[in-house]
């Protein structure tokens, strides 16, 4: 039997990062992940989306680019060059993750983990025993008992990623950070899309004014919005509209988007408390046996890659440090890498309301800002809101709509992180010409005062 100071089932964003900090600090680690090293996130989420959707984007760009003295002909789009840029990436990135993991003395071991007991794990006859134990087993797309909704054309995000043509039709059903991001990257591309949503707005973490300009940016899908879908037909989908009509809709493909679900099969020997939205644990992310801790989706916390790569560090600072740290959740960036792009960190004015926060707000239009005109025109839209404490001039929120979205906001995860007041804030400089630039510029208009 080999023995481990740590053994870590599951190499996504948060299990190969924990085996990676435990390694560094000379302990022995075995990592071990029944298929590919990164997970969902490198293999059939962030990296390979990212991917298809930058090709999208250029495409996009070349075809607008007549306005910006850029004039190309006959300007298409290969599907299958994309997808080979995509595999490249992917694999170039795993080859990168394993690498890591020899470089701090992780052993991997590939295959289906079979828990013994909150100690002791077995791949095929080879039997492990570890101090402790991190689970990191992540989530599965969730497939809602729709009638039809096991037919061939029925394609999850993972499977939708290895298409080998451009649909004439999608539909998504769900209108969460999943299918915004397909939408945007499928009617780039020449595909006629219509995303169904249960709910009476898009993507519900976002301030309501941007999810609505989301909608209106993203031209070329069409949003159908208090629907209800019905059944999935060989040739359709059929849904309940927001009036309560019956509808029907062709369609060549369907993506079914509606959420994930926590990969807790197999667990039931390590005497887990789960709940309904995965293991339970506490802000150390301990979970109910004391030396067996839970990351990332699997505990249902916060379903980001981020988020689980800050779970891994909490954890193995709490498993091998000599203080404890606590995950918090209130500044925790998500960002949507849709065209336009989208992020935000703490909270809308809907949460603070809901919370009884006394707040001030102020929004600015992108299309005022030098960099973000120079590059988009002033027909474009984007927005920045800023979101501070009336009592305390502590910024508890920043949401953005627009270019370079994704790459600004870990500012505002550090701004909320670090309680910055107002006046804080405005004593930065940012670069000039940038659109981080209205960050500033919209704390100024919620105080004038030097």
């Amino acid at each position: 039997m080999e023995t481990y100071d740590l053994i870590v089932v599951g190499s996504g964003p948060g299990g190969y990062v924990a085996a990676e900090r435990a390694g560094a600090l000379g302990k022995k680690v075995l990592l071990i992940e029944k298929g590919l090293l990164g997970g969902v996130c490198t293999n059939w989420g962030c990296i390979p989306t990212k991917s298809l959707l930058n090709g999208a984007k250029q495409y996009k760009h070349a075809l607008e680019g007549e306005k910006f003295g850029l004039e190309a002909q006959s300007v298409s789009y290969s599907l299958e060059k994309a997808m080979a840029w995509k595999r490249d990436t992917v694999e170039t990135l795993r080859g990168g993750i394993g690498f890591l993991m020899k470089s701090n003395k992780v052993e991997t071991v590939f295959g289906e983990a079979i828990f013994v007991d909150a100690h002791t794990v077995k791949v095929g006859e080879t039997v492990y025993e570890g101090d402790f134990l991190i689970v990191a087993t992540g989530s599965s797309p969730f497939v809602p008992p729709i009638p039809g909704s096991k037919l061939s054309h029925v394609l999850t995000s993972d499977e939708i990623l290895s298409v080998e043509k451009v649909p004439a039709s999608l539909t998504i059903i769900g209108g969460g950070v999943i299918g915004v991001e397909f939408a945007s990257y499928f009617s780039m591309i020449g595909t006629k899309v219509t995303v169904i949503e249960m709910m009476d707005e898009i993507l519900p973490m976002m301030d309501a004014d941007f999810a609505k300009m989301m909608r209106r940016e993203l031209k070329g899908v069409d949003f159908k919005l208090g629907c209800k879908v019905e059944e999935v037909t060989p040739d359709g989908v059929l849904f309940t509209d927001a009036k309560g009509a019956k509808q029907s809709l062709d369609t060549e493909l369907v993506l079914m988007s509606v959420g994930r679900k926590p990969n807790v099969d197999g667990l039931e020997n390590l005497g887990l408390d789960i709940g309904r939205s995965g293991i339970v644990v506490d802000e150390h992310l301990q979970t109910n046996v004391a030396n067996v801790y839970a990351i990332g989706d699997v505990n249902g916390k916060s379903l980001l890659a981020h988020s689980a790569s800050r779970m891994a560090e909490v954890a193995i600072a709490n498993i091998f440090g000599s203080t404890k740290q606590r995950m918090r959740y209130n500044a925790i960036p998500w960002a949507v890498y849709s065209d336009p792009e989208a992020a935000g960190c703490g909270l809308t004015e809907t949460e603070a309301a809901n919370r009884g926060i006394a707040i001030k707000s102020h929004t600015i239009q992108m299309r005022s800002n030098g960099r973000f005109l120079a590059e988009q025109g002033k027909r474009a839209g984007g927005l920045v809101k800023v979101i501070a404490s009336s009592e305390t001039n502590v910024l508890l929120g920043v949401h953005l709509l627009g270019p370079y979205s994704s790459e600004m906001i870990w500012g505002a995860a550090a701004i909320i992180e670090a309680e910055l007041r107002i006046q804080d804030v405005k004593e930065i400089v940012f670069p000039h010409p940038s659109v981080s630039e209205l960050i500033k510029d919209a704390c100024f208009a919620l105080d004038h005062t030097l």
